[in-house]
Formats: C-alpha cells, sequence, structure tokens
C-alpha cells in the first residue's frame, strides 16, 4: 500500500479466494496431527533412507536411477501429505499438484521421444 495514498493500493476482493466467511466469522479448518504420526513417518523416512543407501550399492544397471527416482518420489511425497498438510487441505492443492507432475512426465516423455528419434550425424571434418 502505498503511504498516504490508500487509493493506489490494488484492491482484491476477499470472495475472489472464497474465504470471506473464514475472515468475517473468524473461522478455520485447521487440522491438528498428533504427534504419533509425525514420529511414524520420521520413521518411515529414515526406512525409505537406509533403503536408498542399500538400493545404491546394488548395480542394477540403467535401472538405478529410476529405482532411485522412484524412492525419492515416495519419501517427497510423504513429506508433502504429512509435513505441508496437502492431506488434510483443500483437494485443489493436490489436483493442481498432480496435474503439474503430469504435465511434467509429459514434458520428459516429448523430451525422450525427441532424443532417441534423432538422427545421428557424421562429423565431416
Amino acid at each position: 500500500m502505498a503511504f498516504d495514498r490508500s487509493d493506489l493500493d490494488l484492491f482484491i476482493p476477499l470472495t475472489l479466494f472464497g474465504r470471506l466467511e473464514e475472515v468475517l466469522l473468524g473461522s478455520s479448518n485447521h487440522h491438528v496431527i498428533p504427534f504419533r504420526v509425525y514420529l511414524n513417518i520420521l520413521l518411515i523416512l529414515l526406512l525409505f533412507t537406509v533403503v536408498t543407501v542399500v538400493v545404491s550399492r546394488i548395480d542394477f544397471g540403467a535401472a538405478n536411477a529410476f529405482i532411485a527416482m522412484f524412492i525419492a518420489s515416495i519419501k517427497a511425497g510423504l513429506v508433502l501429505l504429512y509435513f505441508m498438510h496437502l492431506k488434510y487441505d483443500d483437494k485443489l492443492f493436490p489436483t493442481v499438484f498432480f496435474i503439474s507432475i503430469f504435465f511434467l512426465l509429459v514434458m520428459f516423455a516429448f523430451s525422450h521421444l525427441d532424443i532417441i528419434t534423432r538422427v545421428l550425424e557424421n562429423n565431416i571434418l
């Protein structure tokens, strides 16, 4: 907001964000997660860290990167769901997240198709 010039402020109505009831009534849907759940998620994350280290010492050939990314995706999903509260939040946020992941995978797929269909040119020098 500009100093002493309230008419220069960008006005965005609260109804655009669907939070008018919370602002007026002071109510919110804050979910308190028990400490035991956080402890269980921590133990699961530590277990997956040990699995990551063990799997990294085994040679799976070209599948090493895919296995590591799969384990990292599970760990990231747990962090997103519990520590960032996406599990108990509005369903719009996980939907936007998974749609963005889908389009990221589509972009990776098209990039991979571009790389594998390129014609190798011989160096003329």
